[in-house]
């Protein structure tokens, strides 16, 4: 059987975005929230039309990892949106990188970063900014390995929760 590879959604890809970003999200955090508020959150954050939008716009770029066919992984990026003072025109954000349980510590996650960082820094070096759950301590290890350090926070919204958001930075190299 071939390796999972990795390739640049489309906007055509949008109802596959939506579905995999919502499992993905409900796998890793659907035990965190009430139905009501995980359903809020990703009927507003993973709209099929709103995946096919990012995805039509030059400026935001999703890859998909797909094993056999399946997706089974995801990495958005794109100017950055974090509410943070320091955040200037033309930096870049890791917007989303997740991995299906099944498909996990195979090096895929780091896979899906490289593609994200590479594609954020195709012209030149920039800062680079994710934000990451303050209960996430694998996600903010990987991307301390990564050259990332924390500079902010902020109320991240999940229906009517607000969950506690690190705001991570990279400065450029």
């Amino acid at each position: 059987m071939p390796a999972p590879l990795i390739r640049r959604a489309g906007p055509e890809d949008a109802a596959t975005v939506s579905r995999l970003a919502a499992r993905t999200f409900t796998e890793a955090f659907g035990h965190c929230y009430d139905d009501v508020d995980l359903q809020a959150f990703i009927d507003e954050a993973y709209d099929v039309d709103r995946q096919r939008v990012i995805l039509a716009e030059p400026g935001y770029a999703v890859w998909l990892l797909e094993d056999d066919g399946l997706a089974v992984g995801h990495a958005a990026a794109g100017p950055c949106g974090l509410p943070h003072a320091d955040v200037s025109p033309g930096d870049g954000e890791l917007k989303r990188l997740y991995v299906l349980a099944s498909h996990q510590n195979g090096g895929y996650g780091g896979r899906l970063f490289d593609a994200a960082v590479d594609w954020l820094q195709r012209t030149a070096p920039r800062k680079l900014w994710v934000g990451v759950w303050s209960e996430n301590p694998g996600a903010q290890r990987f991307y301390a390995r990564q050259g990332f350090r924390r500079v902010g926070e902020y109320a991240f919204p999940v229906g009517r929760v607000r969950d506690l958001e690190y705001i991570l930075r990279r400065d450029p190299t």
